[in-house]
This record gives C-alpha cells, structure tokens and sequence, in this order.
C-alpha cells in the first residue's frame, strides 16, 4: 500500500506512478483523440448541417447525471471491501495478540508449547496472505522438517495451521495445563481466526456482478463516443481535450474500483498484508519472551 503525507496535495498532483491511471490509460487516451479528432474534421468540413446535433449535449447531461451516480456506487462498494478487509486484517492482529497474551499466561513454563505458539501464530498469518494471493511460500513459515511435509500437501494451509492449534490446545486441557474455563477462552480466539480467513475469502472471492461490471463498461464507452456530436458545433476542435479528459475521469473511477475491490493482493493500493504478517510476528515473539 502506498504511504504518503496527504497535507503534500501539490506534489501528489505532480507525481506518476507506474499503478496512476493516466499512464496505464495513455494508449487508449490517444486513441479517443484520434477518433474526437476525425469525428470533428468530417463534421466541419463535409457535414456542417449536422450542426443541430448541439442539442444532443442536454440528452448527455441528463445521461451523465444517471452515469455519476452508478460510477458513486460503483466505487463506494469496492471501497466498502477495501475497508472491510482492513477491519479484518485489524481484527487478526488484535486476536493473535490476544491468543498470545493468554496462552504465555497460561503456560508460563511450559516451554516446548510456548514454543510451538510463537511459530504457529505468525505462520497461521503469514500463509492467510499467501492464501489471499493465490500463492505459497513455505519459506517464510517457521516449521521444522515434518511441518514441511503437511504444509507442502495441505490444499488449504490456514485451515491446517488452525488444526494444529485447536489440536495443540485440546491436548494441553486434556493434560491439566489448560482449565475448562480457560480452555474455552482460548477457543473463542482461535475460532475468531477462522472467521477472518472465511470473510477475507468472501471478499476475494465476491466481485461485482458480471451483467453490472458490464453495463457500466458500455456505458461509459457509448457516452464517450457520442459526446462528440454534442459538443462539435460550439467546441470545434476544442473538442478532442474535452472529449479526452471526460474520457480518463469516467474510466480511471472504474479502474480505481476494479483495483481495490480485490484488496489483498500485491498492487500499490492493495493493503500491506505482508507487513502487517511480520508484525504479528513480531509482536507475538515480544510475548513469548516475556
């Protein structure tokens, strides 16, 4: 995700980045100016009588009203998952926190269990990221030789970490480590990891529906290409910057939409959920050090 100082709005204006819509619209914009200016030179020279086609700039104002307000909904929702994402990504942090807490207050000398939550916890975060992005990375897991071996053949990995502490935990009570009362406190925080894994999946997994990603795409396409004829006989060749700029403004909200409703990948804007892995790390190994 990208960090920034927002109080610095001059040299935000000023700065490209590779993911700024400008650029990754660029060839398109080129080609909506090449098509503004033909349309206007043949309107110009060869069909000047279509000059009363000005008044199909008030059917497009009313169209661009309704336009706006889909292209409203269309990035409040997709940010509404962005959000929601970081809640939850929040929420994990919090949890596993919490699971260390208790768990090294509970076990202030045993060891070997201490030992196996301080790497379980973290690698329970680390492989929901990795899991988030469709990918694997046993190597930044922390496991010894046999935990390689399920960890390689597990289909869902945070599901299978999960089991490992829910085991780990019932095995510890069974002994008389862990109380009934505590154990289900315990329990409470481990179901709670579960429950982010399931809602992150949901929001990966749920994009907007295909008939309204689609209507909006043509849409926009078919506003664009006929506002044009609207704005030709008052515009003149003026026509094509307009036309250009109407352009990138109404399709970069889509492409921003597009590239945060699917926030836990590894785009500029996506969250930092590699960052926010470590310091789990980080913090659950300060526990268990205490």
């Amino acid at each position: 995700m990208i960090k920034y100082d927002n109080r610095l709005w001059f040299r935000h204006i000023t700065s490209f980045r590779k993911t700024d819509t400008l650029r990754v619209l660029l060839p398109e914009i080129i080609v909506i100016a090449l098509y503004a200016g033909g349309l206007t030179y043949i309107e110009l020279n060869y069909f000047s009588a279509l000059a009363s086609l000005k008044k199909a700039i008030a059917v497009h104002s009313l169209v661009g009203f309704v336009l706006s307000l889909i292209l409203v909904f269309r990035t409040n929702s997709a940010y509404d998952k962005w959000w929601e994402g970081r809640k939850h990504w929040g929420a994990l942090i919090n949890n596993t926190r919490n699971l260390a807490i208790n768990l090294k207050a509970l076990l202030p000398d045993d060891a070997n269990a201490l030992a196996f939550y301080k790497r379980m916890i973290p690698n329970y975060a680390i492989a929901l990221k990795d899991h988030l992005r469709d990918g694997r990375n046993t190597e930044e897991l922390t496991l010894d030789a046999h935990e390689k071996d399920w960890a390689m053949k597990a289909d869902h990995l945070p599901n299978v970490i999960a089991e490992k502490l829910y085991s780990k935990t019932v095995e510890l009570n069974r002994d008389g480590k862990i109380s009934n009362e505590d154990f289900i406190r315990v329990d409470n925080e481990l179901r709670a990891l579960t429950d982010i894994t399931g809602a992150c999946e949901r929001i990966k997994n749920t994009p907007i529906p295909y008939s309204y990603s689609l209507f909006l795409k043509k849409f926009v396409f078919i506003y664009v290409l006929t506002l044009p004829l609207g704005l030709i006989p008052d515009f003149q060749y003026w026509t094509i910057p307009v036309v250009c700029f109407v352009f990138y403004v109404l399709v970069s909200l889509e492409l921003i939409a597009e590239e945060i409703e699917e926030p836990f990948g590894t785009d500029e804007n996506d969250l930092p959920t590699g960052e926010m892995s470590q310091k789990i790390k980080v913090n659950v190994a300060e526990v268990m050090e205490l």
